[in-house]
């Protein structure tokens, strides 16, 4: 029975637009992506043998440093590794840098800051 009589008064109204298009993209990649995934064949994992030291390869391959075994290649993460110690090294520097306090008041780019003369004038006060 309907609330107000009318049946089809009482079902939601689909409102269809281009707000939609976003997530009809969205589900279609998704759809595209499973299709891939899905249909890729995996081969059967190889695993690592077991007089191998797994954690040791993995130090010297980022430091692109041959131990000349043949058990266990790998990429060389040498550049990798240093571009994103650069990285790491400006965001530090530049955080430092932003985060300076600054103990002068006054001055411009052409003529340098003096030194403010006691606690008072430093947060706007008077002095005595």
């Amino acid at each position: 029975m309907s609330i107000s009589g009318d049946p089809e008064a009482d079902w939601p109204s689909w409102r269809v637009g281009s707000h939609l298009l976003p997530g009809i993209i969205a589900v279609a990649l998704f759809g595209v992506l499973a299709v891939i995934v899905l249909g890729t064949p995996f081969g059967s994992p190889a695993g690592f043998p077991d007089d191998v030291s797994i954690v040791e390869h993995i130090g010297y391959a980022l430091f692109n440093i041959d131990l000349g075994d043949a058990d266990l290649r790998g990429e060389s993460f040498l550049v990798a590794f240093l571009v994103i110690a650069l990285v790491l090294d400006a965001a530090l520097e530049g955080s430092i840098m932003l985060a300076e306090r600054d103990d002068y008041a006054g001055g411009t780019v052409e003529e340098p800051r003096q030194p403010v003369d006691g606690p008072a004038e430093a947060d706007g006060g008077e002095t005595e």
